[in-house]
């Protein structure tokens, strides 16, 4: 796998603007990643950017021209000048039609990044795919990407960006990697590896009357084109987001996956953005080493970006426990709502398990009937297995039980670690009067417990050091906001210093 860009950052080509057309002329640059050096290798490469870009322009790249060798006064060619050197022939687009310039200006552009959502979806629909493609976006492959993106940060860390900011971006991406293997081959089945274009950035699509025009795809490395669809538009919505508008990148996001049919989690979707941010970063970076004044500005902005989304994407494993009446099924819903997660709760797994409606009541005494301690214990193992399945996929889960046993919160914990996902533990607490009266006068439903089987609760209930305690007796958005706190928490959220 090839690192992200070359060790330097160089201009590779100069463009020459003439009436209607755009005219771009390759450099004689070498090193380790092109070799520009003869007129054929630069020919080949204008070739290759025109095949390229017409996936997605085809009525802007028109093909190649040639500046010609001086000629002596008979007409005939100078030797001694070398071949006639090759152009990329362009249509001219619109400057006031660019796409970071209308963000930037204020300008509705809602319309046309929909539009944009649409064409690379359909894009994406009919690139190429295939074994050599999709090995490229493996877990692993993306990992190799990561690392090579991080070890310049790592370089730059003390002259440009606090290490503190680049360790946390590493622990937290490192995480999300290391736990989302099946999230990784799940895409790869599902055929959503593609040669996209690989460097989708506002500065380079124009917004026109007869729809979006998307230019200068990555074309001197094939490999780094091979990625998740998702991935691909994500650029976009990085360099949205980082131009002041990240209402536009959600919105683009949306619009794509809905046009693409894709059932993505939201943590991937921030561990793509937050991965183009890094990529953006690293090339900053690069050029604050070549004396680029603002790039480290640029550099710290970007990894600024790339931590708050890898802290949002991080998944996590939420434990909502207390004794009943406690209100761990109302802030436990509440919680899932807010933070777009998988709610699971005990009370519905216990009945599905004996084949119950989970509205039916099963009323018994502690330790009786459907709360045998072998029966939960089943239901206890069912929620983790159906928690694991979707940690794993990427999905953040709230369990709502009461948790009143250590083992189970042992076992909870476990499945955390297993899955490399974040931890958030939290226990309900009202008070003694408020618990029985919610308990008294409930609706039926998939909750069974009674007064006495909370006080029996009460009595065998384990210390549980760990959890943070969210008051439950009052109203429900000052505990979810506790309770919001401990979740974003939980992934390092004061790791960067500036907040």
């Amino acid at each position: 796998m090839s690192p992200e860009l070359p060790a330097a950052v160089r201009e590779t080509g100069v463009v020459f603007l003439v009436g209607d057309r755009a005219y771009k002329m390759k450099k004689a640059v070498h090193n380790d990643f092109l070799d520009f050096r003869t007129a054929e290798r630069r020919r080949a490469a204008c070739r290759r950017e025109i095949e390229l870009n017409r996936r997605l322009a085809p009525d802007v790249y028109l093909g190649i021209s040639e500046v010609l060798r001086p000629a002596d006064p008979s007409g005939r060619p100078v030797a001694q000048a070398g071949p006639n050197e090759p152009l990329v022939v362009m249509r001219r687009m619109p400057e006031e039609r660019r796409l970071a310039t209308l963000v930037t200006s204020g300008a509705p552009v809602a319309d046309d990044l929909r539009a944009l959502a649409r064409v690379m979806a359909r894009f994406h629909a009919g690139a190429l795919r295939g074994a050599s493609v999709t090995a490229d976006a493996t877990r692993d492959a993306v990992a190799a990407r990561w690392a090579a993106n991080l070890a310049v940060l790592d370089e730059a860390a003390l002259p440009v960006l606090d290490p503190a900011l680049v360790r946390a971006v590493r622990r937290l991406a490192t995480r999300f990697l290391d736990g989302r293997g099946p999230l990784f081959a799940e895409r790869i089945a599902q055929h959503r590896i593609v040669d996209g274009h690989g460097d989708l950035t506002a500065g380079d699509v124009f917004c026109l009357d007869d729809g979006p025009r998307a230019l200068d795809c990555l074309e001197f490395d094939d490999h780094l084109r091979h990625v998740d669809g998702l991935d691909d538009v994500a650029f976009l919505a990085m360099d949205l987001e980082r131009l002041g508008r990240p209402d536009l990148a959600t919105a683009f996001l949306d619009d794509y996956l809905e046009f693409s049919g894709d059932p993505a989690p939201a943590a991937l979707r921030h561990h793509f953005v937050a991965y183009r941010a890094v990529v953006r970063a690293k090339v900053a970076c690069l050029r604050h080493g070549q004396g680029e004044a603002g790039a480290a500005a640029e550099a710290e902005q970007h990894t600024a970006l790339g931590l708050r989304h890898l802290e949002r994407g991080a998944v996590r494993l939420a434990v909502v426990g207390g004794l009943p009446g406690t209100g761990k099924t109302t802030l436990g819903g509440a919680l899932a709502d807010r933070f777009g997660a998988v709610l699971l709760s005990s009370d519905r797994v216990r009945k599905e398990l004996a084949g119950l409606d989970p509205a039916a009541p099963a009323a018994a005494p502690y330790r009786e009937g459907l709360y045998t301690p072998e029966h939960t214990g089943r239901t206890y193992g069912e929620l983790l297995r159906r928690a694991g399945m979707l940690l794993v996929r990427g999905e953040s889960v709230v369990l709502d039980a009461s948790f009143t046993d250590a083992r189970h919160r042992t076992d909870a914990a476990e499945l955390a670690r297993r899955t490399s996902s974040e931890l958030v533990e939290l226990r309900c607490d009202a008070p003694g009067g408020t618990a029985r009266r919610r308990i008294s006068t409930r609706a039926a439903g998939a909750s069974d417990a009674t007064a006495a089987v909370a006080e029996a609760m009460r009595d065998a209930l384990d210390p549980w050091p760990t959890a943070g305690t969210v008051p439950t007796g009052g109203e429900l958005g000052d505990a979810l906001d506790v309770a919001a706190a401990r979740w974003r928490a939980a992934a390092g959220h004061a790791a960067d210093p500036r907040g």
